[in-house]
């Protein structure tokens, strides 16, 4: 089988590379055009530590424009379409909304009608969470609930999964929809929390930790780390249907200072931390995300790894690796 990833530069991306070529014998062309969020360093190495490097090809493109028919040529045949591609961030969605209209909404735009023009057996549209909004306590969205974007990247990227159901339904293709919540591991942007706040820890300086008005609640998230997103997705070739929605879902909650105590206690360090009204100040920053997993549980799949086992193998790699800091 050969598969078309975008953003395969990228640290979601990479890691299904990663994961891939590990656990099967699929070829995979990747599409990335190298700016905030994709770095060569990650696929290099992937790839220097694996034979199944040549299994890899890799396009430049920015999904801004239309492929052309010279790089539908080069990419060549493919079975399936992973669209990981996305501008994500929402501090800079807030800054810049346009950008994100361009590379989330017009950028799956163009990804969806080169598939229906080529054909594919299946298109995977990787989602978020964070079209939903905020999650009243108690409350965990269903693959079908209501959009409430709270900022621009959320929109975009509810524009992006409405425009794949839209073809879906006008041309058949044949989409499989996924949110995903918060993802962590090896080689993650440092502006994200969990790299962020080990890098903190590490060097004794304050972690500012996202809280409700009255700064008494740290806000909270179902944290799964990237080899748990892979093997869902595996799972989805396999086992979802075509027209379908999925949450893939961490195995529980934990509240940012929670996350941040544990991030220090795993390096023996003491936390200085503030807790930050975040949300008055930044409109678009949500303080709870929460999805049911049940649609994915009850199909049989379950997280092959623990989330403090992740974390703990997260923390002390990147203590080792302090180059992706």
């Amino acid at each position: 089988m050969r598969v078309l990833l975008t953003g395969g530069a990228g640290f979601i991306g990479h890691h299904i590379v990663e994961q891939l070529l590990r656990v099967t014998d699929w070829e995979i062309v990747l599409l990335d055009r190298l700016e905030h969020g994709g770095n060569l360093n990650r696929l290099a190495e992937v790839l220097t530590a694996t034979a199944a490097r040549q299994r890899v090809a890799w396009q430049f493109h920015d999904l801004r424009a239309p492929l052309s028919t010279q790089l539908v040529k080069q990419i060549g045949p493919v079975d399936v379409v992973l669209h990981v591609a996305a501008a994500t961030h929402v501090d800079r969605s807030i800054a810049a909304p346009l950008d994100f209209v361009w590379d989330n909404v017009l950028g799956t735009a163009h990804i969806l009608e080169y598939a229906r023009q080529v054909g594919v057996g299946k298109f995977v549209f990787f989602g978020t969470d964070e079209v939903f909004g905020p999650a009243p306590e108690g409350t965990a969205y269903r693959e079908w609930d209501r959009y409430n974007s709270g900022n621009p990247y959320s929109a975009t990227k509810a524009g992006a999964e409405e425009l794949s159901v839209a073809y879906r339904n006008t041309y058949k293709l044949p989409v499989i929809v996924t949110h995903t919540m918060n993802v962590f591991g090896e080689r993650q942007h440092p502006e994200k929390y969990i790299p962020m706040t080990i890098r903190k820890v590490r060097d004794g300086e304050r972690v500012t930790v996202h809280a409700s008005a009255d700064r008494t609640k740290a806000g909270s998230r179902f944290y799964i780390h990237a080899h748990n997103v892979v093997s869902a997705l595996l799972f989805l070739l396999e086992k979802g249907e075509v027209g379908e929605k999925y949450n893939i879902v961490g195995e529980r909650e934990v509240d940012n200072l929670e996350l941040a105590r544990m991030i220090a206690a795993i390096q023996n360090r003491p936390l200085d931390y503030e807790m930050v009204d975040f949300h008055s100040a930044r409109p678009g920053h949500d303080l709870r995300y929460a999805l049911s997993g049940e649609k994915m549980a009850t199909m049989g799949w379950k997280l092959p790894l623990n989330f403090e086992v992740a974390l703990e193998q997260v923390v002390h790699w990147t203590l080792r690796n302090t180059n992706w800091l």
